[in-house]
């Protein structure tokens, strides 16, 4: 597809810092990155989103699977990282071109409890206001 910025880099036509590649896929440095590792894995084949991707199609294994190469080789394996794909644009794609981003370098544990702790609090007094007495 001349028009994906995706198939432009497995093709070498768009430069990007490859960190890997085999013949099924293509994993770059993110132009964008919200942490200090966000690696894109790309399959080579052109599909636009998970909701493509053919019954008993082995990518997504494959692509899991070179995450966790990545993950070793960057040094983030024991740290700990996130493996995901977004779908569709109210999911937060924003390429139409399967991929998935692994990424890590943030606390994103301690991120996601502090989150939740505030959300409780907020909760209780939100409740608390909306109490009938007696």
């Amino acid at each position: 597809m001349d028009d994906c910025i995706f198939c432009r880099i497995v093709e070498g036509k768009l430069p990007a810092k490859k960190v890997y590649e085999d013949e099924l896929t293509v994993a770059f440095w993110d132009a964008h990155p919200a942490s200090p590792t966000h690696i894109l894995i790309v399959p080579r084949k052109h599909i636009p989103t998970l909701n493509d991707v053919a019954d008993g199609d082995p990518i997504l294994s494959h692509m899991a699977g070179v995450a966790k190469t990545i993950a070793r080789k960057q040094g983030v394996a024991d740290f700990g990282y996130r493996f995901f794909i977004n779908v569709n644009r109210g999911g937060g794609q924003v390429v139409f071109h399967l991929h998935a981003h692994l990424v890590s370098g943030n606390d994103l544990g301690s991120v996601f409890l502090k989150m939740a702790v505030v959300a409780a609090v907020l909760w209780r007094k939100l409740v608390g206001a909306f109490k009938r007495p007696g």
